[in-house]
């Protein structure tokens, strides 16, 4: 009796086991199994062109697209409307990139007054701009890098 009830406990204990090692893969590679690059909800038009040499940067100037200018996506253009711009590995972020120094929900683009501001949501690596660490929401002038693991993003006119 005893036997039954530890050869029962033993199988319950794999089965939790391959059950916790199969979210945590589906957590960590859930951008790279999808094959999807940009996802575009609400009126925010993304298009896969080439990027070409950095912008200058002019004052007096708004900013049109998002260029991703180095990782995996890089080339990749997002049109700027009035809605927030996720980035992260998650599905549901408007950029998903598969760095492996990305968190699920890693940083934001917000829109306030004509300026948009990058903010990190609390990941593990840090969002940057230029050289420098983002800690609260930062204005992003044209041109200037935000860099997510080896991901590099700039706004462009």
């Amino acid at each position: 009796m005893i036997t039954v009830a530890r050869f029962g406990f033993l199988i319950l204990l794999w089965i939790f086991v391959f059950t916790v090692v199969g979210v945590i893969r589906r957590d960590l590679f859930a951008g790279a199994r999808s094959g999807r690059l940009v996802a575009a909800p609400r009126g925010v038009g993304a298009s896969t062109q080439q990027a070409g040499k950095p912008a200058k940067v002019k004052r007096g100037r708004a900013a049109h697209q998002l260029v991703v200018t180095a990782g995996q996506l890089a080339g990749t253009r997002i049109t700027l409307g009035e809605a927030q711009i996720t980035i992260g590995r998650a599905e549901d972020s408007t950029l998903v990139i598969t760095d492996d120094y990305a968190s699920a929900r890693h940083a934001r683009l917000v829109p306030r007054d004509g300026q948009w501001f990058v903010e990190d949501l609390g990941s593990t690596n840090g969002t940057y701009l230029d050289r420098a660490k983002v800690t609260g929401p930062t204005p992003v002038p044209l041109g200037v890098p935000i860099r997510i693991g080896r991901t590099s993003l700039e706004l462009r006119p």
